[in-house]
């Protein structure tokens, strides 16, 4: 009985436990999908040996003599005292201890049969169950190895990384301690190649790797830090042997054969050559002064860019490959010589530009260069004193170029802006010759009676374009010329004394003046 009371006492305990957290099987049967939310996991081998050590479990003690017994009836009084199953033993009657006994074996085959069926029963309720349990371990298990998996391909690539990083470190390291590569000779053609500003020596370096002057950027760093003469490098182009060794590819950069492409064009120069009539010299023009900064090289292996070839390239239709701003671009259209449309756009200065270029990318160069160089004074937001647009300004910043000396340009402006005001001709000398092939400071009644483009005694206004390359003093001058009246000016004497007056009757005294100094004296 006490075995049978244990008995319900567990599957009481379990059954409250099974009430407590209970779950749906049912619906967790039907749920099919694969997700990361795991059921509570229950070790079958675990309750299989619970159950197996309770039924190998022995039974309770009995109660002690003189209690008794649960179940049975009290012994009647004045009955003869049972025997115990010690007094069987001793030697009393063995009829009682046999009956016992096979009484107790029945009574414990029977709680054997009673437990095997209870067993039984809950492994068949128990089965589904078990069954889910087992896929949910399967699920476990091949989550388990899908993690390992992962981490030992995370780890593999970790390790490859690792790998090539060493290597690579080890590559500098050696290359860091070994001497870098170099030429050894033969040198090659020359290169171009340009230093811009603020490049440090190892920019240099990386430059002239990239060209093929030199085997590797260290090489030439190297020989570069050796020599102090590297900080005397200006920005510009310069022609060096290719394959040279680092040593003699420092010594060509800092010789002054091998700089090229450098052009210094002077205030108030004109496109084209001039002669001058008193001396018979030519005064070489922008172009031709391009074309002589062109060349690459000596003797027979020189190459340069040819005056015609500028020449032509200048006269071309496509004014965006000609690098002509869009301030600029109706107006040089309108132009009615083609040759002179570039007129005044390459600016007075000193210029770089690339000589293994064509004729119009060099030109474009430089009259990009230019144009950046007069925007930066304003020019595009000026005129609103002077009534005049950017390349009005520029055509009389050119006029103001060959007409004075920079302490007069402010006065010389204003009696330009002055004269358009009042629709009156400029009559500038320096129109006049613009269209000469022959010039000097002087003029004649022919040449100013005759009717050009440029010519200011012939027409009122300004010229069709340009006749010089300004400074930017002068482009400022015409943004902002001196204040006052004046309407006329002239030059009295070889030392660039200039006269003003609004008034033309004292204009002409002051033009007998220059005529006495031999200053209007034509040499023709």
């Amino acid at each position: 009985m006490t075995d049978r009371w244990a008995r319900a006492e567990e599957r009481f305990r379990q059954r409250e436990a099974e009430r407590r957290y209970r779950r749906n099987d049912q619906a967790w049967e039907d749920y099919d999908d694969d997700t990361t939310v795991i059921p509570r996991y229950t070790d079958e081998d675990h309750d299989e040996a619970l159950a197996a050590e309770r039924s190998r479990r022995p039974a309770p003690q009995r109660a002690e003599r003189g209690e008794p017994r649960r179940g049975r009836p009290q012994r009647a009084e004045g009955a003869p005292p049972r025997r115990s199953r010690g007094d069987g033993l001793g030697g009393g009657r063995s009829g009682a201890a046999p009956a016992r006994s096979g009484r107790g074996r029945s009574e414990r085959g029977g709680s054997r049969t009673e437990e095997g069926a209870e067993s039984r029963s809950e492994r068949q309720r128990s089965g589904p169950s078990r069954g889910r349990r087992s896929r949910v371990a399967s699920r476990k298990a091949a989550e388990r190895k899908k993690r390992r998996r992962n981490l030992w391909l995370i780890g593999a690539l970790f390790g490859v990384l690792f790998a090539g990083a060493a290597v690579f470190a080890g590559l500098k390291v050696v290359k860091m301690f070994g001497a870098p590569e170099d030429f050894a000779g033969p040198v090659g053609p020359l290169v171009v190649v340009q230093v811009h500003p603020g490049d440090t020596s190892n920019q240099i370096a990386e430059e002239m790797q990239k060209k093929g002057i030199v085997a590797s950027s260290e090489a030439f760093f190297q020989a570069a830090v050796r020599n102090s003469n590297m900080n005397s490098v200006q920005p510009g182009y310069y022609a060096i042997p290719s394959h040279s060794p680092s040593t003699q590819a420092v010594t060509a950069l800092l010789a002054k054969s091998s700089r090229v492409g450098n052009l210094v064009v002077s205030e108030g120069r004109q496109l084209h050559d001039q002669q001058d009539v008193n001396t018979g010299s030519r005064k070489d023009g922008i172009y031709r002064k391009i074309a002589d900064a062109s060349c690459v090289g000596t003797g027979t292996n020189q190459k340069c860019i040819s005056y015609d070839q500028l020449d032509a390239a200048g006269a071309g239709a496509d004014l965006t490959a000609l690098g002509v701003p869009n301030w600029a671009e109706q107006r040089v259209r309108d132009v009615p010589d083609r040759s002179r449309q570039l007129e005044g756009l390459i600016a007075a200065g000193t210029w770089d530009f690339d000589p293994s270029g064509t004729p119009e990318q060099i030109l474009k160069q430089l009259v990009s260069a230019s144009a950046r160089s007069y925007e930066s004074t304003g020019l595009v937001q000026s005129g609103a004193e002077t009534k005049l647009n950017p390349y009005q300004a520029l055509i009389a910043a050119s006029l103001v170029e060959r007409e004075a000396l920079p302490q007069d340009m402010g006065k010389v402006a204003r009696v330009i802006v002055n004269r358009l005001a009042a629709n009156q001709p400029l009559q500038f000398d320096s129109t006049v010759n613009y269209a000469l092939d022959r010039t000097e400071v002087a003029t004649t009644d022919a040449d100013r009676a005759k009717r050009t483009p440029w010519n200011t005694y012939a027409m009122p206004g300004l010229p069709a374009t340009p006749i010089s390359a300004p400074s930017l003093n002068a482009l400022r001058a015409v943004e902002n010329p001196e204040a006052g009246t004046w309407l006329y000016f002239v030059t009295v004497d070889k030392q660039g004394t200039t006269l003003f007056t609004e008034s033309y009757s004292e204009h002409l005294r002051n033009i007998e003046k220059a005529r006495q100094s031999g200053i209007l004296d034509s040499g023709r």
